[in-house]
């Protein structure tokens, strides 16, 4: 597969498409950490409303990746990301022209469901991959578009510099988060007319019903109920910290913890409408259609500590750096873009490992155990460190993050192919609920070195409880380095993986 990497030909043409769309989503999703200070300047804010605005980033991306995973299931990738491209110009130029608090707070959640796309992506991807290459498909397709927060981090301050020419502040960060909205949308244009769902013979497979997951089992539906909780509880953490900016007064507060108690009955009921043949007794899966949900739960944890992570570092590195060693903007950003920059070759990097060794669960224990050492020894950075050093051990920190979550998506593919779209926007909806949770809890220390300090060693000792769970109760997923998916004929698929490779 290395080899043929750079064709831009059959699946190859298909990858590098949608790498790229996901790290123009993750651009967008990701504008505002880099401008943030000049924003805050401009509009006067607060620090708690700049750390609301970064939890607000995050926070409808939780549902929006459920909701996503249904109409991936359904429709197909093609058209739900152009759409989803599309959609991304609408709250960028509305933060644009965000006049006070309230307006960014609003964009900003809008802007949030942006953040659903990879969920696009690792369907897309699985449908022109074998197994025995799906992690360095999906770690490429994942690190180089994880990018774009780097991406961000480096060009939108000098951009929106260049785009002042002696305008002022406004014109400064306003327009360049604009422009990258616009960008997106006519790249989704662009998708839509040059990809298609499945190479081209191969049926897209569907669930028989939709709205909510399916499982196989009695057991294993009650685990869903009960894992599905946190996808509400932690908007309700969200509305929760909005009431304490004075975003939401105690009564509208209320209404919000009311309507999500209520989302969570009919999400309940959702899942119960597609599994109710089971649970009634009607229906019984064979031995080889079943999958264990428990494998779910522990990959949603694994991408609730590295990847809630990732998002909740990524937010506050700029102005970390900034603060702790006194750098200029544009340099702060610049230098905490080195996390993210990493993504270039450790998701990757994670799911080959993933592929060649033998044992994804192995992978991923050791990529967790690594992020959380990781993290622990990152919680000593102080000013008096050499810059370079720091610098070094946050690309270090980075690596096991990002592998970690190559590897985990590395395994997500292999669990149920039919419901591959779901059970990714489960698994990516838990790695925003630990960033929603990760940054209120930063948002609630105090500010300096110790706040600092707490938010790194939370995070390392998290990571390694996950570890642990991940080396007793993880298993590896059946059919992890075959030559072709469960419900493939073995011997179609080397035929049509040549057909690919010479169209």
């Amino acid at each position: 597969m290395l080899k043929e990497l750079w064709s831009l030909k059959g699946r190859y043409k298909i990858l590098h498409l949608t790498w790229f769309a996901f790290f123009l989503s993750f651009v967008v999703w990701f504008n505002l950490a880099p401008l943030a200070t000049a924003l805050q300047e401009d509009l006067g804010l607060e620090v708690g409303q700049i750390r609301t605005l970064a939890i607000c980033n995050v926070a409808l991306t939780v549902p929006a990746r459920i909701i996503i995973g249904m109409l991936l299931d359904k429709y197909g990738p093609r058209i739900t990301y152009s759409l989803l491209l599309i959609y991304a110009s609408i709250p960028c130029l509305g933060f644009a022209l965000a006049q006070n608090f309230n307006q960014l707070v609003i964009s900003r959640l809008a802007l949030s469901i942006v953040g659903a796309g990879f969920v696009i992506g690792i369907r897309m991807v699985a449908e022109w991959f074998p197994p025995k290459e799906i992690g360095l498909a999906e770690g490429i397709y994942g690190g180089w578009g994880n990018f774009g927060s780097a991406g961000a981090a480096f060009t939108l301050p000098t951009v929106a510099a260049v785009l002042t020419m002696g305008a002022g502040t406004a014109i400064n960060w306003r327009v360049a988060i604009a422009l990258t909205g616009i960008i997106a949308a006519v790249y989704g244009i662009f998708y839509y007319f040059n990809v298609q769902d499945t190479p081209s013979g191969k049926v897209y497979q569907k669930p028989k019903r939709h709205g909510g997951l399916e499982v196989t089992s009695q057991k294993d539906f009650w685990f869903l109920i009960l894992m599905n909780l946190p996808l509400s509880g932690v908007l309700g953490v969200l509305a929760w910290r909005l009431s304490k900016v004075g975003f939401l007064s105690q009564t509208q507060l209320f209404m919000v913890w009311s309507f999500l108690i209520g989302l969570y009955a009919f999400q309940s009921y959702k899942c119960w409408d597609v599994n109710k043949e089971l649970m009634t007794g009607k229906k019984h899966y064979p031995p080889q259609d079943r999958y264990e949900f428990s494998q779910v739960a522990i990959l949603e944890l694994t991408y609730l500590v590295n990847f809630g992570s990732e998002l909740a570092v990524v937010s506050m590195l700029p102005a970390f750096f900034e603060g702790t060693f006194g750098l200029s903007k544009a340099l702060a950003g610049m230098i905490a873009a080195s996390y993210a920059f990493m993504n270039l070759a450790a998701r990757p990097g994670g799911g080959l490992i993933s592929d060649t060794l033998g044992s994804r669960k192995m992978t991923m224990t050791v990529l967790t155990a690594g992020m959380g050492i990781g993290y622990l020894i990152f919680s000593s950075v102080r000013g008096n460190w050499w810059l370079p050093l720091a610098i070094a051990l946050t690309m270090m920190a980075s690596f096991f993050v990002q592998a970690g979550e190559g590897s985990t998506f590395a395994m997500v593919p292999l669990i149920k192919r039919r419901v591959t779209g779901q059970i990714a926007g489960n698994v990516g909806a838990y790695g925003n609920v630990g960033a929603v949770l990760y940054l209120t809890m930063f948002s609630l220390l105090p500010e300096g070195d110790i706040g600092n300090r707490i938010f790194f060693q939370v995070l390392g000792v998290a990571s390694l409880i996950v570890a642990f769970l991940c080396m007793f109760y993880l298993k590896e997923p059946l059919g992890s380095f075959a030559e072709h998916h469960e419900d493939e004929a073995p011997d179609t698929a080397p035929i049509r993986e040549k057909l690919e490779v010479l169209r």
